[in-house]
């Protein structure tokens, strides 16, 4: 019995081995994997995420109100290519469209609405906001991408008014809106309404938007250099973002076309 013990002992495990050997080898598995992209998809919190995006944004010229923005600069229409990226931090064009996880281009202008009631019903926005239609504005989904740590990225929507009708009424309209590629949520806007800056309450809007995007650490910031804004009605806030970090939220008013913006940058 001792012997025959052994004898198991010593023989059994390379048997076994090469019994499983056998049974796989010459044969051809499949298997089911994430896309390529999907491999760098990583769960950033909230904060992350605003603090990313914000980041990004920085490093565009991007439009801002007609006030403010004389140029536009589009985004590098290129497919992502993670080692042809400059810089620390990118903002690309996604030319591989969205994933089966993230909204869909024919449903980005639906969710856009649903998002739109929802920052009213919080006081965000203005009532007199109307809802966007389809054929009157353009989507184009983005990447927002730390180079360094391409692991922190995320796609977004960014939904505007259309720029090719001229003389377009945007008298109570979005014109501007980046939103969140996987929940939907909205991160900043441009918006005409018929409220006065004198109607708007910043420390409850942004008690309310940051509740509706799930932030945290909110803080007062004042602004070294108040002249980087082009126009006088505003205020800014601060949340933490990655490791040392933090992203500026600005919401202000531009008077005369009674556009009112939260932006990141």
């Amino acid at each position: 019995m001792t012997a025959l013990i052994l004898l198991a002992a010593v023989l059994g495990p390379e048997q076994i081995a090469r019994y499983k050997d056998h049974s796989i080898l010459n044969e051809i598995t499949s298997e089911e994997i994430e896309d390529l992209y999907q491999g760098y998809r990583y769960t950033l919190s909230s904060n992350e995420k605003l603090y990313l995006l914000s980041e990004c944004l920085s490093r565009q010229v991007l439009p801002e109100s007609e006030l403010s923005a004389v140029t536009r600069v589009e985004a590098d229409k290129g497919d992502v290519d993670y080692e042809g990226l400059l810089g620390t931090y990118a903002f690309v064009t996604n030319r591989q469209g969205p994933s089966d996880k993230e909204i869909a281009d024919e449903e980005i202008f639906h969710i856009c609405n649903q998002e739109l009631a929802a920052l009213k019903e919080l006081g965000v926005l203005s009532e007199s906001v109307r809802e966007v239609d389809p054929s009157a504005y353009t989507a184009v989904l983005y990447s927002a991408i730390d180079v360094l740590e391409p692991q922190n990225n995320m796609a977004v929507w960014r939904v505007s008014l259309s720029t090719s009708q001229q003389n377009a009424d945007k008298a109570n309209r979005l014109i501007d809106a980046y939103i969140d590629a996987d929940s939907g949520k909205i991160y900043s806007f441009y918006a005409r309404t018929d409220a006065l800056w004198s109607q708007v309450n910043p420390e409850e809007m942004i008690e309310a938007w940051g509740g509706y995007l799930g932030l945290t650490g909110r803080e007062p910031y004042d602004s070294d250099s108040p002249l980087m804004e082009t126009t006088s009605d505003f205020v800014k806030y601060r949340f933490p973002g990655m490791e040392e970090g933090s992203t500026v939220v600005t919401i202000g008013f531009y008077e005369g076309i009674n556009e009112i913006f939260l932006k990141l940058v």
